[in-house]
């Protein structure tokens, strides 16, 4: 594949065939060998009417359905500009949360068992049913995101400051959602899942910068907790109704999983609705386990002065009409960001006044076994204001099982001092440190690429999985 450097973490795939601007990647040599197949994606996606500048590839880069998992591409609204379902995925509003305690690692270490224990029995997870707020309307969910499970006592008012949109997509219509997605999620709203899903207690180990972590709140050899999740059974099941639809509507695209169509349109019109009530979803059920992870610290520590407070919650499978420059002209795009985290900079007026002042928190969460990172966001982000996800999956599944079994996995985190509550112990093969890039490699990249600044790095004491 023919690839340009532009710097030692920037390359271009230059426009060819039906492709209407070029690729644009973010990676060092080294790791180009491993995502050739994504770059393809890349390339495809590139063939989007309406697309922006460049398709993105973020250095967390893998394959996905359609879109690479870590893309990125805006598409211009008021030029034919279209919407893809492939661009946000099937788990519509998946991210991250954190959670930032009054607590030290040695008091961690105090009460360690039992804190785990605690997490391990409160926490719904796994596939299919399970939930702290099953009781909770979920039509009302879909159209008013976290304030619906903020009302019946989940969180605090606070919270709300903290989270990417208020955590609540503008648009939704709980009517643009089937009765087969809702009863997929009445039953999941404050649940886990499986997969690459988590909730991981860790520590602030490195700060980067310490005036921007001050005004995150976070603060060396602090107790964190992570949330990993998304909108469950209801996402998963909103996106296969939307491309079932898009299918007899979409236009021209290289691969049938790039199904598109105009934003401007009846069909782009519901699906944008259905992502943003989908999101809701996934906004308030990250909410609602954070609300748990809170009460079992209570109980585990014996207090209920425990901190506890949100650091930021933001997605990372999402499409959003956002205002970018665009060769200097602002322009109203449809940002697709898949695998990719929004990462607005200092001074943007979506945010909050404190976090105006330093940027955006960008969540990088990393395995089980290695680090997660908070970033920041810059101003004259290349790639429309995203940064990367994670630090993203280099073996598949099937390949990360052959390598060793769950039991070896959870054997050899123990004896790092990491504590780890399996749903299915089987399972934590597919999602073993192996399994993915190295986080600070990635982080590397995405800070001399300009796609954010380097914060906080976060270790793992213990891990809660489906």
């Amino acid at each position: 594949m023919d690839l340009r450097a532009i710097d030692d973490v920037t390359w271009e795939l230059p426009r060819q065939g039906g492709m209407r601007v070029p690729g644009r990647v973010f990676l060092t040599g080294a790791q180009i060998l491993d995502v050739e197949q994504a770059l393809v994606q890349v390339c495809n996606v590139a063939h989007l009417p309406g697309i922006a500048k460049a398709s993105f590839a973020m250095p967390d880069v893998h394959w996905g359905y359609g879109f690479p998992i870590g893309g990125v591409a805006a598409t211009d609204i008021d030029r034919g500009g279209v919407v893809s379902p492939g661009g946000v995925g099937f788990d519509i509003g998946c991210g991250v949360r954190l959670l930032a305690s009054r607590f030290s690692e040695q008091d961690f270490n105090a009460r360690r068992v039992a804190l785990m224990d605690e997490l391990d029995r409160t926490t719904p997870r796994g596939l299919g049913k399970g939930a702290i707020a099953a009781h909770v309307d979920v039509d009302r969910v879909l159209e008013e995101g976290v304030r619906a499970v903020l009302a019946v006592g989940y969180g605090v008012e606070r919270d709300l400051e903290r989270c990417e949109e208020s955590g609540c997509s503008e648009g939704a219509d709980r009517l643009s959602i089937t009765d087969r997605a809702k009863r997929r999620g009445a039953d999941q709203l404050g649940s886990l899942g499986a997969g690459n899903h988590f909730l991981e207690i860790q520590v602030v180990d490195q700060v980067v910068d310490v005036q921007t972590a001050g005004v995150f709140g976070l603060v060396e050899g602090m107790v964190c907790v992570m949330i990993h999740c998304g909108s469950r059974g209801l996402g998963h099941q909103t996106c296969t109704d939307q491309l079932d639809v898009m299918q007899h509507a979409s236009v021209d695209v290289p691969d049938r999983q790039l199904a598109a169509v105009p934003v401007m349109s009846r069909e782009g019109e519901k699906y944008l609705s259905a992502m943003a009530s989908a999101a809701n979803f996934a906004w308030a059920n990250r909410h609602v386990l954070a609300d748990g992870v809170r009460r079992a610290f209570e109980r585990a520590f014996s207090t209920t002065d425990t901190g506890m407070d949100l650091v930021f919650d933001v997605a990372h499978n999402l499409a959003k009409i956002e205002h970018h420059s665009v060769d200097g002209v602002p322009t109203r795009l449809c940002v697709h960001r898949k695998g990719a985290t929004r990462a607005f900079g200092p001074g943007h007026p979506e945010l909050v006044p404190d976090l105006r002042q330093v940027g955006q928190p960008v969540l990088v969460p990393g395995s089980m076994g290695t680090a997660s990172w908070v970033l920041a966001g810059v101003v004259d982000n290349p790639a429309f204001a995203s940064a990367a996800h994670g630090a993203g999956r280099l073996l598949s599944r099937t390949k990360a099982k052959r390598r060793g079994s769950g039991t070896s996995v959870r054997e050899a985190l123990e004896a790092e001092g990491i504590a780890v509550r399996p749903g299915s112990v089987k399972l934590l093969a597919e999602e073993a440190p192996w399994a993915y890039k190295d986080v600070d490699e990635v982080v590397d990249v995405c800070e001399r690429a300009h796609l954010g600044r380097k914060v906080a790095r976060l270790r793992p004491l213990g891990v809660v999985k489906g």
